[in-house]
């Protein structure tokens, strides 16, 4: 694993068994993640996107090992940490730190601020009790919030203001590796820019690794420097981000970019519809038809919802591969 490289996660599998054929012994599995690999560079932000069910947040989990994983390997900094327990476990979370989606149910609402930000402190013994109190409001300025918030509780907060402050309890620990995990989704338009600003500013600043999972397509072009495209399980193409939003290969991606509001491109005098409104039309196919992921197609998983299919789809599951300095997985390359 080359010395750029934080995060290198090889062929994981989390698979979740369903009722049915009792305990032991499921008749059907939940391919939540399917066979995935990536590596996230050092002071950089890696992006994950897809729809709802895909799989982006069991990834989450798994990387921060509030999930075991069924098969794979996961190596931060070159140490296998795939199976990582007690003392070595609390070590590797110092290091990693998550940000979840919804700041209300992140936070203990009888917990005062203080005592929330300072419970990191006391876990990893890394600050003196009579020091703790200063470092929690360096830490509030940091993410933009007043010393007073120190005595108040979760509730008495917006939204946002929450999100800053587990943003807030994500960066007590001086972690190498944040995963936000869709922390924008809960918030206000308006808000979402300020804290999309605040994890700029952060990076900038501390030059943390950033994985970044969202659905907002908007937001992943502006913060990210590679994007992984999920579908049921799998990555289908991953590239850098200008090269995925200026010339995506994979037809999911194509999708899934045309669907993002744009402004309406209008077929020419003969009637022929551009490239722009062509995919404009076959994004509809995104709201209808998606299949279960207890019951994934056989063959390529996107062949039932694809405009570009052929005979080989959906019999033939294609592998991802390097094409023009990105992977695809799909049989037209």
């Amino acid at each position: 694993m080359g010395n750029n490289i934080i995060l290198k996660v090889d062929s994981i599998k989390k698979y979740f068994p369903l009722k049915g054929g009792g305990f032991r012994k499921p008749h059907k599995w939940l391919k939540a993640v399917d066979n995935v690999s990536f590596e996230v560079k050092k002071d950089s932000v890696f992006a994950i996107v897809g729809e709802s069910g895909c799989g982006k947040s069991t990834i989450a989990r798994l990387v921060l090992k509030l999930l075991p994983l069924t098969e794979g390997k996961i190596y931060f900094k070159g140490e296998d940490v795939s199976y990582l327990a007690g003392d070595a476990l609390k070590r590797f979370r110092r290091s990693v730190q998550i940000v979840f989606q919804d700041p209300f149910a992140s936070l203990n609402p009888r917990m005062r601020i203080i005592d929330t930000l300072s419970e990191p402190f006391k876990i990893h013994k890394i600050v003196p009790k009579n020091e703790m109190k200063d470092r929690v409001v360096n830490l509030l300025e940091k993410v933009g919030l007043n010393a007073d918030a120190v005595n108040r509780y979760p509730h008495e907060f917006s939204g946002g203001q929450r999100q800053r402050i587990c943003i807030a309890r994500a960066l007590t620990v001086s972690p190498e590796l944040i995963v936000a995990d869709e922390p924008l989704s809960a918030l206000d338009v308006s808000i979402q820019a300020q804290i999309l600003n605040l994890l700029q500013d952060i990076k900038r600043e501390s030059a943390i690794s950033l994985i970044f999972i969202s659905h907002d397509l908007k937001v992943v072009h502006y913060l990210s420097d590679e994007v992984a495209v999920m579908y049921l399980g799998k990555i289908v193409e991953k590239a850098r981000t200008e090269d995925l939003f200026e010339s995506p290969k994979h037809p999911y991606t194509e999708l899934l970019l045309s669907s993002a509001p744009k402004i309406r491109v209008q077929s020419d005098e003969s009637g022929v519809m551009d490239k722009g409104s062509k995919l404009k039309t076959l994004s509809s196919k995104l709201i209808t038809d998606i299949p279960s992921p207890i019951d994934i197609p056989t063959g390529c998983p996107f062949h039932p919802r694809c405009p570009r299919r052929f005979d080989i789809c959906d019999k033939v599951v294609p592998e991802l591969k390097d094409i023009d300095g990105r992977r695809v997985s799909c049989h037209l390359y």
